[in-house]
């Protein structure tokens, strides 16, 4: 009787963990489609004067604008394998896990929402949409999307995990 209870909290966790990636992936594309349609590229819509803008960039590129000048034609390609390799472990990872904690559940979760609606766009357009532009003074962080975020407050989580995981000693033990 244990097992089957055990198997169904796994089941059901495993559903909350694909809604949160679920929920990650539609936010973005959504997010993408409205500012597409809504914003002129590289017009720029002050948010929060001196720290927070709207601008509409199309980035062939990966995170931070890496390869994006590039012309090489293995480029998206390139980036398509990665993704999708990296999409593949995650998958593997949640799957292969008898009992994830609350911080690495949710930590893949993003990424993995973030990571598939990223993978997505590089399938369908050869690029994503970038449209958050947060700065201070002259310094302007790369412009990033919702997918980016995702993928980011995700491997803070983890890291926190691995951080301040709680460490069994033999002395905690006894």
């Amino acid at each position: 009787m244990p097992e089957i209870i055990s198997r169904q909290g796994r089941a059901l966790s495993r559903l909350v963990y694909l809604l949160i990636a679920a929920g990650a992936f539609v936010l973005d594309q959504v997010t993408k489609g409205v500012v597409e349609r809504r914003i002129p590229p590289f017009e720029t819509i002050p948010v929060i004067p001196h720290f927070f803008n709207l601008t509409m960039t199309k980035n062939p590129g990966a995170a931070f604008g890496l390869f994006a000048d590039s012309p090489a034609a293995w480029k998206t390609v390139f980036l398509v394998l990665v993704s999708a390799l990296l999409i593949a472990a995650v998958v593997g990872v949640v799957w292969r896990s008898r009992k994830l904690d609350w911080h690495s559940g949710v930590g893949l979760s993003l990424i993995l929402g973030g990571a598939i609606s990223n993978l997505l766009d590089r399938i369908r357009f050869g690029r994503v949409v970038d449209f958050i532009d947060l700065y201070v003074r002259s310094y302007h962080w790369y412009t990033f999307n919702l997918a980016d975020t995702a993928i980011v407050i995700g491997a803070v989580l983890l890291i926190c995990r691995v951080l301040f995981a709680e460490r069994n000693t033999p002395a905690q033990e006894s």
